[in-house]
């Protein structure tokens, strides 16, 4: 007879507890069935709550057999607290923000969402603190995200900001990514979260119309959240489908290939497609409106978050180039930026010029001058960085326009040719 260790039966406790809990969890949010099944159980002895990369949920049997034992729906709401930082990608979109601001933004935001969705097996008494936060996200009508509540904790006091982190603290981001640009790996494992997220919601919407706040609360939360992290996604529309010279390892058999090396030296038996189709961009403008409601610090922000986003996806050509150009009511300078211009230098160095009203048309018609002298041969796209407050080209451009806003977008005023989007 084979003896069990003592980590071996904590092991499988914990996994039988791990069914349960999801078991629980699909009867009241069967829309969430992929989500629930996607996390991977792993131990790890150094934390004592879970934790989730994206791909795998750690957690502590011990720790897991002890919260079980005297309160078993705080496990509930734990998984589905981990899960939701996934639904959100709040594992992935974090960018240049502070990792410990940034990780209370998102336990608010996503205990909000558990404690609005009015479920049995999810509620909890609520403290003051919690119903005082939760009053002042309530004043926004049009929903609120982790990176709005980011900003506010910035602007508060430490002491604040702690007792925020305690009240809110339910797992911890141990296995998040600590690193400002994303790997090839974390990207693909966001791609998935976004695809779940998405399957979800589809989900829910097929099971009709339904009464239940909690559940309609959910969906607009998601939408809330996807709306202000679209701006990453968005650069993907600015991107154009051309051939460039590159060895495509998907279109041939390297076991082929090497077996021709190995047996006829150097005559390999079939021949590497060379030319490989690519989402890339090879020119491309970039205004920013300096009118005096404009600041210097949001200015470098948005340059930094777009050239970040940019080089992380290997969206540029080799020979891009990339006009910079500062307006108000009159242009006052373009800067050219091509491949050998070093990105970190120019945006440290970046000095405003203007002041004055918001015009966006001067901009516009210096863009249109630069192509028919052929200063710009292959415009992909101009992207206007600006408050909103201006006055528009009523024509549309030959080209693809996008007005890119800090904060909320002013949908009365932008054009409907143009494309409107959120950096946040």
């Amino acid at each position: 007879m084979r003896v069990q260790t003592q980590s071996g039966w904590e092991w499988q406790v914990s996994n039988d507890i791990f069914k349960f809990v999801k078991n629980e969890l699909y009867m009241e949010l069967r829309f969430f069935d992929v989500a629930f099944s996607e996390l991977i159980p792993q131990v790890d002895e150094t934390i004592e709550t879970m934790s989730t990369d994206g791909n795998c949920i750690f957690f502590k049997p011990e720790h897991m057999i002890s919260v079980f034992k005297k309160n078993s729906k705080y496990l509930d709401r734990l998984f589905l607290h981990s899960v939701l930082h996934c639904i959100f990608s709040h594992l992935w979109v974090r960018g240049e923000r502070d990792l410990f601001i940034w990780g209370i933004a998102c336990d608010i935001i996503v205990e909000y969402t558990i404690d609005n969705m009015e479920k049995e097996i999810l509620k909890r008494p609520l403290s003051w603190l919690r119903m005082q936060v939760y009053e002042k996200i309530d004043e926004n009508p049009d929903g609120i995200s982790a990176a709005v509540i980011y900003r506010e904790l910035m602007k508060t006091d430490s002491e604040t900001v702690n007792r925020l982190h305690m009240e809110f603290y339910t797992d911890t981001h141990k296995h998040w990514p600590k690193e400002d640009k994303m790997s090839v790996a974390q990207n693909q494992t966001k791609d998935k979260w976004d695809k779940i997220s998405r399957q979800s919601e589809i989900k829910k919407e097929s099971q009709g119309k339904d009464s239940d706040k909690g559940k309609n609360f959910w969906q607009q939360q998601v939408k809330t959240e996807r709306g202000k992290k679209s701006y990453r996604n968005f650069l993907r529309k600015f991107c154009i489908l051309k051939e460039e010279l590159k060895i495509d390892m998907d279109e041939y058999d390297l076991n082929y290939y090497t077996y021709g090396l190995r047996i006829y030296k150097n005559m390999p038996l079939i021949e590497p497609v060379e030319t490989k189709e690519n989402l890339r961009i090879e020119e491309l403008v970039i205004v920013v409106d300096t009118s005096y409601s404009t600041s210097g610090e949001l200015v470098k922000k948005f340059l930094r978050e777009t050239f970040t986003i940019l080089s992380e996806t290997d969206s540029f050509f080799r020979k891009r180039k990339i006009h910079i150009i500062q307006c108000d009511e009159l242009v006052h300078s373009d800067i050219t930026v091509t491949g050998d211009t070093d990105i970190d230098i120019l945006i440290n160095n970046f000095d405003l010029a203007g002041g004055g009203n918001t015009d966006f048309r001067p901009a516009f018609e210096y863009v249109n001058n630069l192509i028919d002298t052929g200063e710009i041969k292959k415009l992909q796209g101009l992207l206007y960085f600006t408050d909103g407050k201006g006055k528009y080209p009523k024509k549309k451009m030959p080209y693809n326009t996008a007005f890119v806003f800090i904060d909320k977008l002013s949908e009365t005023a932008v054009p409907a040719w143009a494309m409107k989007v959120s950096l946040e």
